[in-house]
């Protein structure tokens, strides 16, 4: 199992799950994915600065994400499709993925709605049948996390109805990927940095 062959840092900071052996392909077929999500989780940590200043706050978290895959050659990529029947074109447009390289697909969930990972999931999923991408990752926040922007004030602007890994679970055990293999990676409290 290649969940095993995550560097102990990542397994003991994230809250991982996978679907359809997700690692597996990762690790095996696309090794330099694999390494570059590994070196991304690694260096992340979430800064006080991150939450406890208003006013665009939730996306410093995923605006720091998404800089380091782009840092690796990561791009933000948008599909165009289309259905056809004989002569029939139908555009049958997907939603963009935040990050993507080779046929790997990530999306950065820090604090959204909870329809958003419907949206990446279904996204997954079409592009999978597709032959677009191969493998989808999530990347989000654990639920724990609550405590932390509770303590700072800033617990209203995160809650319930966000982005949260129990959301996600839900949507995934109830077959929202599809066929897609799809590995999560939920950030825990261990990478809070309150002097930054």
């Amino acid at each position: 199992m290649a969940l095993s062959d995550l560097p102990d840092f990542i397994r003991r900071n994230y809250e991982i799950h996978e679907w359809r052996h997700a690692s597996a392909v990762l690790r095996t077929d696309f090794r330099q994915e694999w390494d570059d999500i590994v070196v991304v989780l690694t260096e992340l940590r979430v800064r006080k600065t991150h939450i406890a200043v208003g006013g665009g706050a939730k996306s410093k978290v995923a605006g720091a994400i998404d800089k380091a895959f782009t840092e690796r050659g990561w791009r933000e990529r948008k599909f165009a499709t289309q259905i056809r029947v004989d002569d029939a074109v139908i555009d049958s447009p997907t939603h963009k993925v935040d990050c993507f390289k080779n046929g790997i697909g990530v999306e950065i969930e820090w604090n959204n709605k909870t329809e958003f990972y419907d949206r990446d999931l279904n996204n997954f999923r079409l592009l999978f049948d597709l032959r677009a991408l191969n493998v989808g990752v999530i990347i989000t926040r654990c639920d724990e996390l609550q405590s932390i922007f509770d303590a700072l004030g800033r617990g209203s602007s995160y809650g319930q109805s966000t982005t949260i890994l129990s959301k996600l679970l839900r949507k995934l055990a109830g077959g929202g990927g599809g066929g897609c293999p799809v590995l999560v990676f939920g950030i825990t409290k261990s990478l809070y940095d309150e002097n930054s």
